[in-house]
């Protein structure tokens, strides 16, 4: 039988589908204590649920930058050697945020962190990005310091008015797999003509409050960034939420960002926005049900159209609905096995009835 990504056409959606929560950590407790609990969720989902980025920019205090970088490369090689002591454990994703191009330790960090860790890293995020000549430099830098199978993935980070309006150069560059938004230093750029408020997020019952959900230069921006991503194939990442102790308003901002206005990847910054984060971006029971059903009646009738509860469905649908199996099983939903044979080696037989057209 053949699976989907085989036949569908672009059916792994941008970037193949990156884990819907990037979470950040600089503190080296805090760090060790993320790939801790990247390391229980793994098992607990029996997959890798959230990415940890390990911050060598707001984590390292003044001064101490090489020691930042240093501590950082030998993180990520700890739980490289772990996972190749152990082949049958599923695979977890670690990247490290370096200092912006332009800044005195930039390449200081390229050349420890890549050239001690380059295989243990899935991807590097460099902040600050102005534009396409920033990636250019960037991806030369890290090529030059580190030796890997294949080229180290690069996710930048949007902070200013003039980054955004070269957004859409930026995404079009074949190294970069995702880009996210900066929100505080993009509203600090703008020198007060943006109010504070629209760093954060409105209460419930609060309809005037320019949040950063409504306020239109910021909302705008995050447009412009989800925009760039799905045209070029490329993953939009949302910006952080500090109320991290108001699980419910955290969880409610995170659909915003998913159902309103694209993005499929989310910022943590504490280790309680994780799971509001998971389930924000998780598709509904319902979802699931019906992209099982139509997914296992699609392959069982190989790919031919059918009809489901007097509804068409063809591979424009099939894609749909195999991106939502996808964005299930990233985000630790329970899938029936036959489904989860999807994610094997071995794909099973189906048995689903359908009418065919």
């Amino acid at each position: 039988m053949i699976h989907p990504r085989e036949v569908l056409l672009g059916a792994q959606g941008a970037a193949g589908f990156l884990p819907v929560c990037d979470h950040y950590s600089g503190v080296e407790a805090r760090m060790k204590k993320s790939l801790q609990l990247q390391a229980e969720m793994t098992q607990e989902f029996g997959a890798c649920v959230f990415d940890v980025t390990l911050d060598c920019e707001d984590g390292a205090p003044a001064g101490a930058e090489v020691e930042q970088a240093l501590r950082v490369a030998g993180l990520a090689n700890s739980e490289w050697t772990a996972a190749l002591a152990d082949p049958g454990r599923v695979t977890r994703r670690i990247g490290a945020r370096l200092h912006p191009v332009d800044h005195p330790f930039f390449l200081s960090d390229v050349d420890i962190v890549m050239g001690q860790a380059a295989a243990a890293l899935a991807y590097i995020m460099v902040p600050k990005v102005e534009s396409l000549a920033d990636v250019e430099l960037a991806v030369a830098a890290l090529d030059a310091a580190g030796k890997r199978a294949t080229p180290m993935p690069l996710h930048v980070l949007i902070e200013s008015p003039a980054a955004v309006h070269q957004v859409f150069d930026i995404a079009s560059h074949p190294r970069v797999e995702s880009i996210s938004f900066g929100l505080m230093d993009f509203v600090s750029a703008h020198g007060g003509a943006i109010p504070s408020s629209a760093m954060g997020v409105r209460g419930a019952r609060d309809s005037l409050t320019l949040d950063q959900f409504h306020h239109p230069l910021v909302l705008r921006a995050k447009l412009e960034i989800a925009s760039a991503c799905h045209a070029a194939g490329k993953v939009p990442s949302h910006c952080v939420v500090t109320e991290f102790r108001d699980s419910l308003a955290l969880e409610q901002a995170a659909r915003t960002a998913a159902s309103a206005l694209g993005y499929t990847r989310m910022w943590s910054i504490h280790p309680d926005q994780i799971r509001p984060i998971l389930r924000a971006f998780s598709p509904t029971e319902a979802e699931v049900e019906l992209a099982c059903t139509v997914v296992l009646e699609a392959q069982r009738q190989q790919w031919a159209p059918i009809s489901l509860a007097h509804k068409l469905h063809d591979r424009a649908s099939y894609r749909y609905f195999w991106q939502v199996l996808e964005r299930a099983h990233q985000t630790g939903c329970t899938l029936p096995q036959e489904v989860l044979g999807f994610f094997s080696p071995v794909v099973p037989e189906y048995t689903v009835q359908a009418e065919v057209v």
